[in-house]
């Protein structure tokens, strides 16, 4: 079974922390020890791992990404997005994480984002739930 998150985004870029809702829907799961499969299944945004304490590296990694791979260039991609498409293929489209008494595993100054590189719109993550076989719940 698939788990959905609902995520709207309010600009072209931006990375928006789940983590709170991940660690719900873990718990509400009652997974106890596994794995959750985060996936994000659009072509002009991402998913990652990276600081949560300090917000301005959420945007110094959009800017930098914005610096690498401008809106505006000479690509063949007609539909006035091919930047997201990039930064998105080069961001990834999925984590696997561990879960952990029921909690995911993150280190201290980590949080799960969605990359939102086309934005604003309304975004889905799946979540899938892999419990380990030999934990009791």
């Amino acid at each position: 079974m698939i788990t959905t998150l609902s995520v709207n985004t309010r600009a072209r870029i931006q990375l928006v922390d789940i983590t709170d809702e991940i660690q719900k829907l873990v718990k509400e799961a009652e997974l106890g020890d596994g794995m959750v499969h985060v996936y994000c299944p659009h072509t002009t945004a991402a998913v990652t791992i990276n600081e949560n304490c300090d917000a301005s590296v959420q945007k110094d990694i959009g800017d930098t990404l914005s610096q690498l791979i401008p809106h505006h260039s000479n690509y063949a991609h007609s539909e006035g997005n091919a930047d997201a498409h990039i930064k998105a293929a080069l961001m990834g489209s999925s984590r696997a994480l561990f879960v952990q008494e029921g909690k995911v595993k993150l280190g201290t100054w980590q949080g799960i984002f969605l990359c939102e590189f086309d934005g604003p719109r309304d975004r889905e993550v799946w979540l899938k739930f892999i419990k380990n076989p030999d934990t009791e719940v």
